[in-house]
């Protein structure tokens, strides 16, 4: 019996997240917005990250404290749903205080679904927007900045499992940690037993191992992958234990997916910490990467079949 329990992600202190997408072009962000001052730090293994404000994450920058993270769709163009989640802070007066007024900060990942829906629609800074007034309807599945997400692109198109968004959360005592991730990798979602459970298809719909996906591709589809990922806790830390905690949670997608951290991937992970309560790292660090692991299997559990991509059997 674990020491632990799982709880919503939706009952973490200190945050709300909404989802918000173009369900007919296969897109789509999810935002994170603390209700109150929130330290942030970054892990980045992957090698084709689309991102924002990612050097203001770096321990020897000025500013420690983030107003909201956004995971969106859209390849670099979805960096512009940004803009609206800045502009939503904006009116709240949310920001860094400078002499001209406050000036949101904003860190956000994408990943690439231009290959899903239409290339021509991403999210903007309308849905940026809109995913800040939704904060508090999230859930798993194909929402968000999951709507347009898929896993095993190894072998191309044809072979892929169609993914999504996941996430979990669990308590310990007062601590608290949860994880959301859009799931849009290269390789495999991994079982906890270690077996491929959602990927590479073979034509008779079964899942191909990873390892042997790699074997065989020989011009693996370049730039048009990445999983990313937010992890939060109410826990108290500054930003250089946030970035060390961010590289610990970076475990838990190598448990879960498989190849990973490719150059075809831009994998990030965020970690943000918004309370109190007192913990020790390595504790944090080991549970979020529990937490991220378990996210990322449930955005495989729950994505549906959709744009002519089969999801995993349930």
């Amino acid at each position: 019996m674990s020491l632990w329990h799982e709880i919503s992600v939706n009952d973490m202190d200190g945050f709300a997240i909404g989802n918000a997408e173009y369900e007919e072009a296969g897109t789509g962000c999810t935002v994170i917005l603390p209700k109150g001052r929130c330290v942030c730090g970054q892990s980045v293994s992957g090698g084709a990250p689309a991102s924002r404000e990612s050097a203001l994450l770096n321990p020897l920058a000025a500013n420690d404290n983030v107003n909201a993270v956004l995971l969106s769709g859209g390849s670099a163009f979805g960096l512009n749903a940004a803009s609206g989640v800045v502009k939503y802070l904006e009116e709240r007066g949310i920001g860094f205080p400078t002499s001209s007024g406050p000036v949101p900060i904003v860190c956000a990942s994408c990943i690439f679904d231009l290959g899903v829906g239409r290339a021509d629609i991403r999210p903007d800074e309308a849905l940026g927007y809109q995913a800040c007034l939704n904060a508090g309807n999230y859930k798993d599945g194909n929402h968000g900045a999951g709507t347009g997400a898929s896993v095993g692109k190894l072998l191309g198109p044809d072979h892929m499992t169609k993914s999504g968004i996941g996430s979990f959360a669990l308590q310990l005592g007062d601590l608290k940690i949860g994880a959301v991730v859009s799931v849009n990798a290269a390789g495999n979602v991994l079982g906890t037993d270690g077996k491929d459970m959602a990927g590479v298809r073979n034509e008779d719909g079964s899942v191909m191992s990873g390892v042997d996906a790699m074997c065989l591709a020989l011009s693996p589809r370049q730039m048009e992958n990445t999983t990313i990922c937010a992890v939060m806790t109410n826990a108290s830390f500054d930003k250089t234990a946030c970035t060390k905690i961010a590289h610990m949670a970076d475990d838990g997608y190598a448990r879960a997916l498989n190849p990973v951290h490719t150059m075809y991937d831009g994998d990030t992970i965020y970690v943000m910490s918004s309370g109190d309560v007192r913990a020790d790292l390595n504790l944090v660090g080991t549970l979020s990467a529990l937490a991220v692991s378990e996210a990322i299997r449930n955005a495989a559990r729950h994505a549906e079949d959709a744009y002519g991509i089969p999801a995993m059997r349930k």
